[in-house]
């Protein structure tokens, strides 16, 4: 069975930036100098400080991720069951558009 036109909604707008820290976040809890090298590594993204808690303020605010209680001076962050399934969804999404880019300029050179 394919997918239903409900599957095929995209997801509701999700920056760049945010969609990078669910990620991140999706693999786990962190604080926010973890949060920045973890982007760092998997997209070569560097946030600053005030993008990556403006983010995070956002996000929380949306319900999409929680802070943890303080370990010592850090604040650890995660991904709520709605920021996975908006996660999920964006990324489903973002995957389908590269699959169709992709095999258009396969296409176009050969």
């Amino acid at each position: 069975m394919g997918p239903t036109a409900q599957d095929m909604t995209p997801p509701p707008q999700l920056p760049e930036k945010s969609t990078l820290i669910l990620a991140s976040l999706a693999g786990g809890a962190k604080h926010g100098y973890a949060l920045i090298q973890d982007v760092q590594d998997f997209a070569e993204v560097r946030l600053g400080p005030g993008t990556l808690y403006g983010c995070l303020a956002r996000l929380e605010e949306s319900g999409l991720v929680e802070a943890l209680p303080p370990q010592d001076r850090r604040q650890p962050y995660r991904i709520t069951p709605a920021g996975l399934d908006l996660l999920r969804a964006r990324l489903a999404n973002s995957a389908r558009v590269a699959e169709v880019g992709l095999a258009r300029i396969q296409a176009r050179m050969a």
